[in-house]
């Protein structure tokens, strides 16, 4: 086993789902829209702490940056900052009146997930959370390796997807 196994395991399964092109174009851009679009609906309530905003978003983007950073530093580390960003951004929306806090949110999410359907149709294959809910996680981490891989990045461990599988 490589260094990287829980990483390769993870992204591997995800890509015998998503092989054609189409569907990994799709992907690229419909999965950030629901990631933006949950942190936009996470991002009520609010509660104001001595020096800190809290609400659920900041509790999820916490817990999913900790399980991307266990798997791997560099990607994970690169989707956190995304995460971040993400969080902030749906705490600006969140602060806007109610319809279009929610409005936003849920226009992204369908938005995102038309396109993945989209891409699934591509495909030819059902979408890998019918079989393994992981998928919802593996994902947003699927992006940002390909990504990486599309910036000439993380080529071994792009050899090491491909040969698993």
């Amino acid at each position: 086993m490589t260094s990287h196994a829980p990483l390769v395991e993870a992204l591997s399964r995800y890509r015998q789902y998503h092989r054609d092109r189409r569907n990994v174009a799709t992907h690229a851009l419909g999965i950030p829209l629901i990631v933006l679009a949950v942190e936009i609906l996470l991002s009520r309530p609010v509660w104001e702490l001595p020096g800190f905003t809290l609400t659920p978003a900041v509790i999820a983007t916490a817990a999913a940056a900790l399980y991307y950073l266990k798997l791997d530093r560099l990607l994970g580390g690169a989707l956190a900052l995304v995460l971040v960003g993400m969080a902030r951004l749906g705490l600006e929306i969140a602060q806007m009146e109610t319809a279009l806090w929610l409005g936003s949110g849920i226009t992204l999410f369908v938005v995102g997930w038309a396109l993945q359907f989209l891409g699934h149709h591509f495909e030819g294959r059902k979408p890998a959370f019918v079989d393994d809910l992981r998928s919802l996680l593996a994902g947003p981490l699927f992006v940002t390796a390909e990504a990486a891989f599309a910036l000439g990045l993380c080529g071994e461990l792009k050899a090491e997807i491909e040969r698993k599988g």
